[in-house]
């Protein structure tokens, strides 16, 4: 297994967005992956999908950078997606300091971090998103984003109390509903997509991801769908070690989803190292 540094925590000076980076030792210019809690845009999980996530992607040699968003008032408006996007977008642009390459970029989020990886993944092109963030185009698309049991859909089988807060308002409008609704903005040019969830999941509902994977059925876009048959929201990484104590969470097929999501990254077309 490799060696891991806890390297270095930055303040974004972007909203309430901070970057914990945790690098391995390896090669140069390895792949890098954003990791984003969830916790219904309320909260952050960071002790279950946080610096876990991180490290044991880190120790399958990426550099994985652990993103604490908005949440709760601070979050309207899509402010989270805001700073994802200039998060990403800062990794890039610090590629040679963190030796990584620049077009080995992804993105894995929980819950509600699902959502915000799945805006990455989906809106990342819409105009006011790289007005408010500063950023130069295209520099917060993910090169693909994992989405583990995600909130998707801000209609049908939508997890409400993330939309309310990723909105500002517990009675938004259609029109609102309909921008953070991923699965209805799917084009030709979203991010390659690894998606998993659980078939009785009674805080967001499986729907969610089935309505996504459909859209990228219909996009043409390249994505993996993993649906365990039982197992509770909130699986982590679905072993004894984001268990905290409770049985249900250790789940030995479901665990195999990391190692899955990496092999689909890595399937895709490989860009050139630096």
């Amino acid at each position: 297994m490799q060696a891991i540094m806890l390297y270095e925590n930055i303040n974004l000076n972007i909203g309430k967005a901070t970057l914990t980076v945790y690098k391995p030792d390896g090669p140069k210019y390895n792949e890098a992956i954003l990791v984003i809690p969830g916790g219904g845009y309320g909260t952050i999980c960071r002790d279950r999908e946080g610096e876990p996530i991180a490290l044991a992607y880190a120790a399958r040699g990426f550099t994985a950078f652990v993103l604490e968003y908005s949440v709760g008032g601070d979050a309207a408006d899509g402010q989270p997606i805001i700073e994802a996007s200039y998060a990403m977008s800062y990794i890039r642009e610090n590629a040679v300091k963190y030796e990584i390459n620049p077009n080995s970029v992804y993105a894995v989020g929980f819950s509600a971090g699902g959502h915000l990886a799945a805006s990455l993944a989906v809106l990342w092109q819409r105009d006011d998103i790289i007005r408010r963030s500063g950023i130069k185009r295209g520099s917060n698309r993910p090169n693909a984003a994992a989405l583990c049991y995600p909130v998707i859909t801000a209609f049908e089988k939508a997890h409400k109390p993330s939309f309310y807060n990723i909105i500002g308002s517990s009675s938004p409008t259609n029109e609102q509903l309909e921008y953070y609704s991923i699965e209805k903005h799917v084009d030709k040019l979203s991010s390659p997509a690894f998606i998993m969830h659980t078939a009785n999941d009674k805080l967001v509902p499986v729907e969610n991801s089935l309505y996504l994977a459909q859209s990228y059925a219909c996009a043409g876009v390249p994505f993996e769908l993993h649906v365990y048959p039982d197992a509770p929201h909130g699986l982590a990484l679905a072993n004894e070690l984001t268990s905290c104590g409770n049985p249900d969470f250790i789940r030995p097929q479901a665990a195999r989803w990391l190692d899955d999501s990496i092999a689909f990254f890595r399937s895709l077309p490989r860009p050139e190292a630096l």
